[in-house]
């Protein structure tokens, strides 16, 4: 059998290549940082790293961790509930909750463990979730594994939301989904209006804050902190591998009826081996670090707005963004591939993006600032993008 389904499977893949949407994979050997090295030698700077704060390769982060290791070891060997609980896990979910305002936390393997194991404990085909188009690929994943009545609206379109809530009014329970910060775009959730709405209709919220947390608001607080909502919002779910240090690890904090249903009910919690101390170590030293100070986040807002000011001026299509993504848009998948090749020739390592990540026709490259950035760091890649953008006559 597996002769002919090999021969199917090549088949796929050279019509993958032909189309201009095989995804080739760099080989970084040295720390995440804003200047890189690639396997063959050549050093680069990184602008499509989900790095927002700089804290990959922190000092203080992998100090915590070493010492984590020495005193907890290396793994759990085990799922939370039989003997995979350690106080290093405790001590994260408090300090999540405390840094969100919310009640209670559960950790996770991963944020898309999370999404994929927040709606089927909570949520029965009585009900009725009503997600943005644009939500991440978990959500959407997690959504497909539970009965509950399913409703989309388009990317923070206040109507069609609206309309949808009108629609689900029968349902028991009503369950509005949205991304904090939609990674592609790299626009903010109306979650001012999405809160009016679910008062207005009777209905829930969940937002993931993965790329909005650290990112938005005066101290990094994500959307809720940006939209004054702390505390209001029922189910939060994000990550610790973004600007929470890079590494792995996921979470969804909220109320604590419904975290505690999870704790009993939540498949991807009950199934999978709990995150390593060292990582949960290095969890709590970067809350500590980010509740002492807000200068991270300062550098990171003062950097995205130089940054995005300079490509505007030089001519580049951005999308509108309120958060570190700036989307150049390209529309042309084989462009958006060519025009980050010979980016990285100048040094610059940013990665095209296209369909199916995003819709077709709307290919671009996503350029990501980091608070490890410096000046210096970004008028090399706006030099760069503008020299390559003439090139290939993005810029005329």
């Amino acid at each position: 059998m597996y002769d002919s389904y090999r021969d199917h499977l090549a088949i796929q893949l050279e019509e993958i290549r032909e189309a201009g949407l095989y995804k080739n994979e760099r080989v970084i050997v040295s720390p995440q940082g804003a200047e890189i090295t690639l396997n063959t030698g050549q050093k680069v700077l990184n602008f499509c790293a989900n790095n927002y704060l700089g804290l990959s390769a922190n000092k203080k982060l992998v100090e915590a961790a070493k010492e984590a290791l020495d005193t907890h070891g290396y793994g759990m060997s085990s799922v939370r509930f039989i003997c995979g609980t350690g106080d290093l896990h405790k001590n994260l979910e408090k300090k999540i909750a405390e840094f969100f305002g919310t009640e209670d936390t559960i950790l996770y393997a991963a944020c898309f463990d999370a999404n994929g194991g927040v709606f089927e404990p909570l949520l029965t085909s009585d009900d009725a979730i009503i997600s943005d188009s644009l939500n991440h690929a978990s959500i959407i994943d997690g959504v497909r594994l539970c009965k509950a009545n399913r409703y989309r609206y388009e990317n923070a379109d206040m109507e069609d939301l609206e309309a949808q809530l009108q629609q689900a009014q029968e349902n028991r329970f009503r369950l509005i989904v949205t991304d904090g910060v939609f990674s592609m775009d790299g626009n903010v959730a109306p979650l001012d209006k999405i809160f009016e709405l679910a008062n207005k209709y009777n209905a829930m919220v969940m937002v993931d804050e993965s790329h909005s947390a650290g990112v938005v608001g005066e101290t990094g607080r994500g959307v809720t902190e940006l939209y004054s909502l702390r505390g209001k919002i029922e189910i939060i779910t994000g990550t610790l591998g973004k600007s929470f240090g890079g590494a792995i690890g996921g979470f969804t904090t909220g109320k604590k009826e419904i975290i505690e249903m999870l704790r009993q009910r939540s498949r991807p919690y009950l199934f999978s081996n709990s995150i390593p101390p060292l990582v949960a170590a290095a969890g709590i030293k970067m809350l500590e670090m980010m509740t002492e100070t807000n200068e991270l986040q300062d550098k990171l807002h003062h950097n995205t707005k130089y940054f995005i000011d300079r490509m505007l001026k030089a001519g580049f299509d951005i999308k509108p963004t309120r958060s570190a993504i700036c989307a150049v848009m390209l529309y042309d998948a084989k462009l958006s591939q060519e025009m980050a090749a010979r980016l990285l020739k100048e040094g610059i390592y940013v990665t095209g993006f296209y369909y199916p990540v995003v819709p077709k026709g709307q290919a671009r490259i996503r350029v990501q600032l980091s608070a490890a950035h410096e000046t210096e760091h970004l008028d090399r890649a706006i030099a760069a993008f503008t020299k390559v953008g003439k090139e290939l006559d993005v810029l005329k």
